[in-house]
């Protein structure tokens, strides 16, 4: 008896709070900051070349994780890898405008400029439910380009 209480218990509390089911369907902030972290590491111990190729891997977990990714742009704009749109890559991105307007990949260089990491808000399509949603990337310096990833709010 006790067992099928706990059960419905469950079951209730699930229902009332579906937000935290789907939660755990997003990556969260220190998830996303690990990502960059890991790409950081690699590019210091492997290379950039392997680890842009990891990087462009769907298959790569360690850069792939749900909706988190990762992204690296030179400290011009232009996309030297891509976790979600590998057609970005070699384009210079400098003045892409979100869809309110926003040149996110310019604050993204700046902040690596001046503070050598930090967070940008933004509206990006989200590679899970396809919709434009509001977006946290975190980006951190390496050298002459940053590495960055994002979650979904």
């Amino acid at each position: 008896m006790k067992a099928l209480f706990g059960a419905a218990l469950l079951c209730l509390g699930m229902l009332a709070s579906p937000g935290a089911v789907l939660a755990a369907d997003k990556g969260t902030a220190d998830e996303a900051v690990a990502m960059v972290k890991r790409a950081v590491a690699m590019v210091k111990s492997a290379g950039k070349e392997k680890t842009f190729a990891a990087i462009a891997d769907p298959a790569n977990t360690a850069f792939h994780d749900r909706d988190l990714y990762v992204y690296v742009y030179d400290l011009n704009g232009v996309a030297l890898a891509h976790g979600n749109n590998p057609k970005m890559v070699g384009k210079p991105l400098l003045n892409l405008k979100d869809n309110e307007g926003k040149l996110l990949i310019k604050e993204m260089v700046d902040i690596a400029k001046t503070k050598g990491s930090g967070w940008v808000d933004f509206k990006w399509p989200n590679p899970v439910t396809k919709a434009v949603e509001s977006k946290s990337g975190y980006v951190e310096r390496v050298d002459d380009f940053l590495i960055g990833s994002g979650i979904y709010k």
